[in-house]
């Protein structure tokens, strides 16, 4: 296995295209009596001047192959907050996220711009994965202590809160999204103006 390698890697293929000048040295009569330690010589000179094999680069999925993954445990996660009974408040800015979140997840528009901004395919994984079933499980383990403790903070305030800082954050994303589309738009319209005007 390391030989094939050898054989394959720059370092043999210079040396060997070296070694090969060294022979041709040889027969048009400059290298001599000579000729092994020449032929040598420059099969040496040109394995040491070659440069350096360069490690193979790790095969890490893309941005598309990621949101496809987000999308999958998106759908995860709608499944486990329709089992969740929910105050009417919560409820109804829950049904608000999900919906945004829907829209920037959908395949029809978002995965072209989604996979040129791995920031923002890592803050919606953020939400989808960690933030929103945090809330949601933190909520309906605190409202089955409170049912025991009476007169407690009520967990629906820190889940409405909650959903309403998430709910900033994707919109906030939805705006970057659009922003960068605008741009593009506008770009596109230069361009196609500078051009016109040639």
């Amino acid at each position: 296995m390391a030989i094939s390698r050898y054989l394959e890697s720059r370092k043999n293929i210079a040396g060997s295209a070296c070694g090969l000048a060294g022979l041709v040295l040889t027969f048009t009569g400059v290298a001599g009596p000579y000729w092994p330690v020449v032929v040598a010589g420059l099969y040496g000179a040109g394995a040491l001047v070659a440069p350096p094999e360069r490690p193979a680069l790790p095969d890490l999925p893309d941005s598309s192959a990621q949101l496809d993954q987000v999308r999958a445990d998106f759908e995860e996660v709608r499944a486990y907050l329709s089992d969740i009974d929910l105050s009417v408040t919560a409820a109804a800015q829950l049904r608000e996220l999900t919906e945004l979140l829907s829209a920037l997840l959908d395949r029809a528009w978002s995965t072209e711009l989604l996979a040129h901004d791995p920031e923002s395919v890592h803050a919606l994984s953020r939400i989808v994965r960690r933030d929103l079933p945090e809330a949601v499980d933190s909520f309906a383990r605190a409202r089955w202590w409170t049912r025991m403790t009476p007169g407690t903070e009520s967990p629906e305030l820190h889940l409405e809160q909650q959903l309403s800082f998430m709910k900033k954050d994707a919109e906030h994303l939805a705006a970057g999204l659009r922003d960068a589309e605008a741009r593009r738009q506008e770009t596109h319209t230069r361009y196609l103006e500078e051009r016109s005007d040639r």
